[in-house]
């Protein structure tokens, strides 16, 4: 029975053979093939990043110099810095998160598994008319979710959900439209509460789902949602859910 299900798993069972060598001989070099292009990709990436953190380290010690020199003189003060700062660093963050640019990250983070603000709602009797739409919304992950290696990340946008061509989660079962890793189910997942997003129902108690969620390109083309002004998304439920 063991050698079965290693068979059905593997396609290979253990004593058997693969290019004439034992099972385990014949993974162990394939193992040992595939380090070399990954740890030159490391190499590669690794040489990058420190190249970019030298490039860093030195623009930073310029604007320093020149932020010191506008203080000595005396055309600029601290608290002025700090007021623009604050006002420019916002509108940066904005600017990335709009274009995709870096990596996308849950901040704050908690611990999934001992979060208590989960939202209960009758999902399937609503099912037949938002067709799960909140599994369309992109949000980021947790260190969490990617260290556990359950939930998948979409490689092209770290580190945000992975989505479909149809633009719905790959964990979503497309005929049941259920979550098929529900017990490991991201933050935002947990404290999205569809009731007061706008982007998916016009009257929650009226049942009276938002045409808009029937686009094809919902919901990340605004023009598309002439219905959704001011509405929050699933990653601002997840980012501002406290403990």
């Amino acid at each position: 029975m063991k050698q079965e299900n290693e068979k059905a798993c593997t396609g290979f069972s253990t004593g058997s053979e693969a290019g004439g060598l034992p099972i385990e001989e014949y993974i162990r070099q394939a193992a040992l093939r595939l380090r070399q292009p990954v740890a030159a990709g490391f190499l590669y990436t690794h040489s990058r990043l420190s190249a970019n953190a030298a490039k860093s380290l030195e623009a930073a010690s310029f604007l320093y110099a020149l932020v010191e020199l506008l203080i000595e003189k005396g055309l600029i003060t601290i608290e002025e810095l700090d007021r623009r700062k604050q006002t420019v660093g916002q509108r940066l963050a904005e600017e990335f998160k709009r274009k995709g640019m870096g990596v996308m990250l849950q901040d704050p983070e908690y611990d999934k598994y001992s979060f208590s603000q989960e939202v209960s709602l009758a999902c399937p009797s609503r099912l037949r008319l938002c067709r799960g739409a909140c599994c369309r919304i992109p949000f980021a992950l947790s260190r969490q979710d990617i260290r556990e290696g359950i939930v998948h990340w979409d490689l092209g946008q770290p580190y945000l959900i992975d989505q479909g061509d149809d633009g719905y989660c790959v964990h979503m079962d497309r005929e049941t439209l259920g979550c098929t890793v529900y017990s490991h189910r991201p933050v935002p997942c947990r404290a999205f509460d569809c009731r007061k997003n706008g982007q998916i129902w016009l009257d929650f108690d009226r049942k009276l789902v938002n045409p808009d969620i029937h686009r094809t390109h919902w919901p990340q083309d605004p023009a598309e949602n002439e219905h959704s002004e001011g509405c929050s998304s699933r990653e601002d439920a997840g980012a501002k859910a406290g403990p």
